[in-house]
């Protein structure tokens, strides 16, 4: 008899610094039959689902609900998402359920509760049928890893790229163990490690260390005996929650082995602790540094406005260094819908006035007034020309940014779009008719997922410190609830 294994998902990436919420209009819902339209995408749960069929389970969709990294969670999400779940779940639970696979991201807060996957595995245990089956998911590298997410889990597989070029494959590394489980009889258990530690999103680059040791180690663990799959979680700065920060979390049969592990990956991240404590270079540097000779294209990358990390994608700070410099065949990306509707408004080949970005967080200094001429206004819905991207991990094949509208002052061409836009794949750009190899200056929004798309065209790529909600620099942010002591606050 084919095993029944109930899927559900659950992502969101909660910055909860931010200004305002994220609601429920501002997720992408599936519900029962319409998961399974994911089935060959380039998502982890389409990868769970070719690995399904692979292994002849009965799938069992239930709801999946993902949205773009932003503020704090209104209740009414997790009070929808329970109720969805329970409804979609309960025919499936009164004929039977073998298993439950998750895909979440790890670092979802909403305001009346911290810890939601904990929350969501607590609940699914408590539906019936469930107390006793296997439970095991995929999640985001950039998890706050939490005690009740590995006591009600039996094995849980994070993402090791980052970027995040691995998020479909982790997803069939998990549903190939909980395969395993299912046809051999084996459950897992599950071990976690927190460490006195958080590092902002530009330390966690797996291609450099701290992680690319961590996660060299973690593989050289996964070959010893008893051990299924252990976890380098880099964890998500921006949140304040108890359990923010760098953890280790380990799946197998042997625990004092798991353990071991663990506290082997612990002390070796204190080892590292400092490498990981990225601070970025001023603006007044780097804009004196971009004066001097220098081949090919210039990547300038704003963590501070780091869209992967829920900041709005609209500051202003290097467009108004651009702007100051009068820096020629550059280009920057900013999420304004008010400024597209006014450019769609004027039509190409208008000049007009426009008052762009500044307008998502109060660390900017404010809208830009700027006399630009349209060059185009199009429909912003392009397909990833690499399927395994950081934003392949987020949403698939296809990205909309809705209306978008290109515009230019002098040298500078500006590229609106309505919905902000993680700048993780080249076809943002292509799409509207921009080829960003050539380009002397790109402006991107990002801290390390856009490395993947941008290093192959890049002739050099220059960090740089802005006003903005997702700064490298931990002190400057006001932690109440995180876990003390804890580098580098402490």
């Amino acid at each position: 008899m084919n095993k029944r294994v109930l899927i559900a998902g659950l992502f969101h990436e909660t910055h909860t610094f931010l200004e305002g919420s994220t609601g429920l209009a501002d997720f992408q819902i599936l519900r029962g039959a319409e998961l399974l339209r994911c089935a060959g995408d380039s998502s982890p749960l389409g990868g769970v689902l070719a690995r399904a069929e692979r292994h002849g389970w009965e799938v069992l969709p239930t709801v999946d609900y993902r949205a773009q990294p932003g503020a704090i969670v209104e209740d009414e999400v997790v009070t929808a998402f329970f109720a969805e779940l329970a409804r979609e779940a309960g025919p499936h639970l009164e004929r039977g359920v073998d298993a439950v696979y998750l895909v979440l991201h790890g670092a979802m807060t909403a305001r009346a509760l911290e810890d939601v996957e904990g929350e969501v595995l607590e609940r699914l245990r408590g539906m019936p049928g469930l107390a006793g089956v296997p439970v095991f998911g995929v999640f985001d590298l950039h998890a706050n890893f939490t005690p009740r997410m590995a006591a009600l889990s039996q094995c849980l597989v994070g993402y090791r790229e980052n970027p995040h070029t691995d998020a479909r494959e982790a997803a069939c590394l998990a549903a190939d163990l909980l395969e395993r489980s299912l046809a051999g009889g084996e459950v897992p258990v599950q071990c976690f490690l927190p460490t006195p530690i958080v590092w902002p999103p530009t330390g966690t680059a797996t291609a450099g260390d701290p992680m690319r040791t961590l996660e060299r180690r973690a593989r050289e663990f996964e070959a010893l005996p008893g051990v299924w799959a252990v976890n380098v979680v880099a964890g998500f700065a921006f949140a304040d929650a108890e359990w923010t920060g760098v953890s280790f979390v380990a799946s197998g049969q042997d625990e004092t082995n798991l353990n071991s592990c663990l506290r082997q990956l612990a002390d070796l991240a204190w080892e590292l602790r400092e490498i990981g404590n990225v601070v970025d270079p001023p603006l007044a540097q780097v804009m004196r540094d971009l004066g001097e000779a220098g081949g090919g294209l210039t990547v300038l990358v704003e963590p501070s406005d780091n869209i992967g990390g829920g900041a709005p994608g609209d500051g202003t700070g290097l467009l108004r260094a651009l702007i100051e410099h009068r820096i020629g065949n550059a280009a920057i990306c900013l999420a304004d819908p008010a400024a597209v509707r006014a450019a769609a408004q004027a039509g190409p080949g208008a000049r007009v006035r426009l008052s762009l970005g500044g307008k998502g967080s109060r660390f900017d200094a404010g809208p830009v007034e700027l006399e630009v001429e349209i060059l185009t206004v199009n429909d912003g819905r392009f397909e990833l020309e690499d399927k395994q991207s950081h934003l392949a991990s987020m949403c698939g094949d296809w990205f909309d940014m809705g209306l978008c509208a290109v515009v230019r002052w002098a040298g500078l061409t500006i590229l609106l779009t309505s919905i902000k836009t993680p700048p993780f794949d080249l076809g943002q750009w292509r799409s509207q008719g921009i080829e960003p190899g050539e380009l002397s200056v790109v402006v991107v929004k990002a801290a390390v997922a856009h490395r993947r798309a941008y290093d192959p065209i890049a002739g050099r790529m220059w960090w740089v410190d802005t006003p903005g909600p997702c700064g490298s620099n931990l002190r400057t942010f006001p932690y109440r609830r995180i876990r003390r002591p804890v580098y580098p606050l402490d």
